[in-house]
Formats: structure tokens, C-alpha cells, sequence
């Protein structure tokens, strides 16, 4: 069992945000000792590593309770569960896809500029 001072050196997620996500039901299993003290586990660790990449790609909290709940629920929710990723999958793609076509963009204008300071070189008078 780990402390929550080891979770946050091995995850790198400040010990408020773990408490948070706690008290919000994001991390189902999380256990106490006999003082009060929150105690973790590697399916703790698995389950915090899953609402970190969840939320790193914009699911929203309300959303990550819901799939908690259903995961509570247990096996008759499995379908409901991969309908929730499988459109989470979409709006990560689509958004990769923005990303993409904004970078063209910049990258675009990037070789503009480059051009311009190749004509700038090439004109300038060097004595």
C-alpha cells in the first residue's frame, strides 16, 4: 500500500488533486488505515492514470463520475462503458485532426518567412 506523498512522486499529481478526484468518486477504490490516512494500490494507480489521460484529452469531471458509476454498476454497464470511450476516441480524433490542420497553417506561413529572409540576404548590400 502507498502513501499519498508516494503516489504524488510516482504520478507527479499533487496530493490535493488526488484528494480531490476522491471526493469527486473519480477513484473508486481508494482505502484508509486505522488513522484516516488515504492508502493506494496498483488498481488505485491504474485508476489514476486513467482519469489523468481522460482528463489530459478534455473529458469533462461530470463525465468521469458517470463512467464511475457505471463501472460500479458492474457488467451489465460494459456496452454503456465502451460507447463512453468509443466516442471519447472521436472527439480526441477530431481534435487531433483541428491540430493538424491549424499546424499546416503555421507551418505555411513559416516557409513565407523563410522565403522573405532568403530575398532579404540575397538583397542585402554587404561591404
Amino acid at each position: 500500500m502507498l502513501t499519498i506523498k508516494k503516489v504524488t512522486e510516482i504520478t507527479g499529481i499533487a496530493a490535493p488533486t488526488l484528494r480531490y478526484y476522491e471526493k469527486e468518486g473519480l477513484l473508486p477504490h481508494v482505502k484508509r488505515n486505522e488513522n484516516g490516512k488515504r492508502l493506494y494500490d496498483e488498481e488505485d494507480l491504474s485508476w489514476i492514470h486513467f482519469v489523468t489521460a481522460l482528463r489530459a484529452t478534455g473529458m469533462p469531471i461530470a463525465r468521469i463520475q458517470k463512467y464511475v458509476y457505471l463501472y460500479k454498476e458492474g457488467d451489465s454497464t460494459i456496452s454503456e462503458r465502451k460507447l463512453m470511450m468509443l466516442n471519447h476516441k472521436k472527439e480526441i480524433e477530431r481534435s487531433i485532426r483541428d491540430l493538424y490542420f491549424n499546424l499546416d497553417k503555421i507551418n505555411y506561413k513559416l516557409a513565407l518567412y523563410d522565403v522573405l529572409e532568403s530575398q532579404i540576404e540575397r538583397t542585402s548590400i554587404k561591404i
